[in-house]
């Protein structure tokens, strides 16, 4: 069986918040490597974050009503707020043999606040 994985895929795009799947990006940049095991930094740029999690339609609904109760659409400066009580805007992902550390089900997300298009992020591989 042939199986082609896209770069990165939209997990979800909600009025307020664009999620993208950047598993694919990071499991491939870390097989092509020279590093056999160390730590995938992935950090984002922006209005966004970092995080893993299951990728699961019904959460990034849950979680952008529960945003909107804790900072509404229409707060100033909702996006620093929003980085602010997520906290870190990066994640440390493992890799041994080739191979990321996740769960079964784990993905890594990108989470973005703006509706100014996909959010940006970057990949640093430490050996």
């Amino acid at each position: 069986m042939t199986s082609v994985q896209i770069p990165y895929s939209v997990a979800a795009a909600l009025p307020s918040l664009v999620v993208l799947d950047v598993t694919n990006e990071v499991r491939h940049a870390v097989e092509a490597s020279e590093f056999d095991s160390g730590i995938a930094y992935v950090f984002a740029g922006g209005d966004a974050v970092v995080r893993v999690n299951e990728r699961e339609a019904g959460f990034f609904d849950d979680l952008e009503r529960l945003l909107e109760r804790i900072v509404p659409a229409d707060t100033e400066e909702r996006e620093r707020l929003l980085r602010f009580l997520l906290g870190p805007r990066g994640e440390q992902v493992p890799f041994t043999e080739g191979e990321l550390c996740l769960g079964q089900w784990q993905r890594i997300l990108v989470f973005g606040f703006g509706a100014t298009g996909p959010p940006e992020w970057t990949l640093t591989l430490l050996g």
